[in-house]
């Protein structure tokens, strides 16, 4: 129940300036007790400039900060930690070898004359997961524990501290959704018991579900404030971009053709020699697109890099229309008419100090037409890119810009149209809307159905189950190296999803 008196946290008028950039412009927030606020935002919006700012990480060039009506004078983390404030990262910030006591009490260890007392630290843990509700084994080691009971450490970590304001900064990314289920229960119990949260997310439905009040940041300033009870996914994205959304693609039942992709019992190692793909299976058909669901780390990119020829594969066959595809090269996958959307769209699929023109035929630079008699030719590819440009609706002042300048939307957006500017037979997309805005993705989004009503076979691999169950006309699950279901998505539930996912039924 939200406390309506004075606020717990007020912020008023923060500023914070980078080179070039103005990325909090004059913002206001209040939070109170018992309340948890959702704050959303594109990327780039200023969130996390401005929970930065309130943690102590960044000194506000303007605007002051208040603590149940007091100055906080916050300037470091550690200031913060001491007047009641708590972060918990998107990724996490333990220590894998120790306990989950000794995570907890680190550096704030009850000690017994010149040791630390082990007993008591365990005892106040337990006592603390009893009180909050937050069940954890004190005598547990962290890295064998999975990702959501470690949120559960971080969570704790902080209350043990004496936090009565949580930031929660992405806390869902890389839980399944019975997990994300189990924190949103956690953050209503922390908040009934009068912890103030402050919660970060991109997932609307999450935000509808756990949250009192939402507030909405664009290009750095706070543009809108709404008690989310009555709001709907598409008024608070609306909100975020500016525009109305279409959150859910409209698309036909798919009518699946021949076979274009099919992997056989694939084994391939990860950078550390593990087995991170253990003899997986798959077919992709035309006319559909085969969403792949799992938590990360399950073998998603090592199974993508071997089929596009970036990864050895140990054992195993893949075949791309009957031909023999297996350890082929990127330029001999890409040859065959396979289209690849890069996980990592950074480190593989861009080069940050070229133009947006030279990135947009990085895959074909030496094709009849971009080059003649070992010259390239500037005006096909300046030509090509304005055409491209102008189709996938990339904000650019330039095509000579360099594309290191662009947002994450505006980058993806050149990948999508370098990579489905040609007729492709496969189209692969890994992780495709990763840290792009609503209104990228739904541009995206609409892109690759295209490409599938073409009678291309599209393969997405995405840790967003809302993205899977938008797109795939069937759902593949994979778990520790292994597709352990394949489920048509007219049938499949989130929680079936979910606890596959989660390993339920993994043999």
């Amino acid at each position: 129940m939200t406390d309506t008196g004075s606020p717990v946290i007020e912020a008023k008028g923060l500023t914070k300036r980078f080179p070039g950039v103005l990325a909090a412009d004059a913002v206001d927030l209040t939070l109170h007790r018992g309340e948890i606020l959702g704050l959303l935002g594109e990327n780039g919006a200023g969130k996390s400039t401005l929970v930065k700012m309130l943690f102590g990480v960044y000194d506000p060039d303007d605007g002051e900060v208040f603590l149940n009506g007091q100055p906080a004078n916050i300037s470091d983390p550690g200031d913060a930690i001491d007047q009641g404030m708590g972060m918990v990262h998107q990724h996490f910030q333990l220590v894998g070898p120790l306990t989950v006591a000794e995570n907890i009490v680190l550096g704030a260890e009850p000690r017994r004359g010149l040791f630390i007392d082990t007993k008591k630290a365990a005892d106040d843990v337990r006592d603390l997961s009893e009180r909050f509700g937050l069940d954890v084994d004190p005598d547990a080691v962290v890295e064998d524990l999975p990702v959501g009971i470690q949120q559960r450490v971080e969570i704790l970590k902080a209350l043990y501290r004496g936090a009565e304001i949580l930031i929660l900064d992405e806390p869902t990314a890389v839980l399944t959704p019975q997990e994300t289920d189990e924190l949103l229960q956690v953050m209503r119990e922390l908040a009934d018991s009068g912890v103030a949260i402050i919660f970060i997310t991109h997932k609307l439905r999450e935000v509808l579900a756990a949250t009192d009040r939402v507030a909405v940041m664009r290009d750095g300033k706070m543009v809108g404030a709404a008690v989310t009870e009555g709001a709907t996914q598409e008024s608070l994205a609306e909100l975020m971009v500016g525009r109305s959304v279409v959150l859910q693609i409209e698309k036909d039942d798919a009518t699946p053709g021949d076979t274009v992709l099919e992997v056989a019992n694939l084994r391939v190692r990860d950078d550390r020699g593990q087995m991170a793909v253990d003899g997986l299976d798959l077919t992709v058909r035309r006319y559909e697109i085969l969403g792949v669901a799992g938590v990360e780390g399950n073998g998603q990119r090592e199974l993508i890099e071997a089929i596009t020829g970036i990864r050895p594969v140990q054992d195993g066959h893949v075949s791309i229309l009957g031909h023999n595809a297996t350890g082929a090269s990127p330029r001999s996958v890409a040859s065959m008419g396979v289209a690849h959307i890069p996980e990592d769209r950074e480190k593989d699929g861009l080069v940050g100090v070229y133009s947006i023109a030279d990135n947009l035929v990085l895959n074909r630079y030496f094709e009849g037409g971009m080059a003649k008699g070992g010259r390239r030719q500037f005006g096909v590819i300046n030509r090509n890119a304005e055409d491209l440009v102008a189709r996938y609706d990339v904000a650019t002042p330039s095509i000579q810009t360099p594309v290191k300048s662009l947002s994450g939307g505006n980058k993806q957006k050149v990948i999508v149209a370098r990579e489905l500017s040609s007729s492709n037979e496969l189209v692969i997309a890994s992780q495709p809307t990763r840290g792009v805005d609503v209104g990228s993705i739904e541009f995206i989004h609409q892109q690759l159905v295209a490409e599938r009503d073409r009678g291309a076979a599209v393969l997405v691999v995405s840790a967003e189950l809302d993205e899977i169950f938008s797109l795939a006309d069937r759902i593949a699950v994979i778990y520790e190296g292994r597709i352990v279901a394949v489920i048509p998505a007219a049938d499949a539930t989130r929680e079936e999803v979910g606890l596959l996912m989660a390993g339920a039924g993994a043999h």
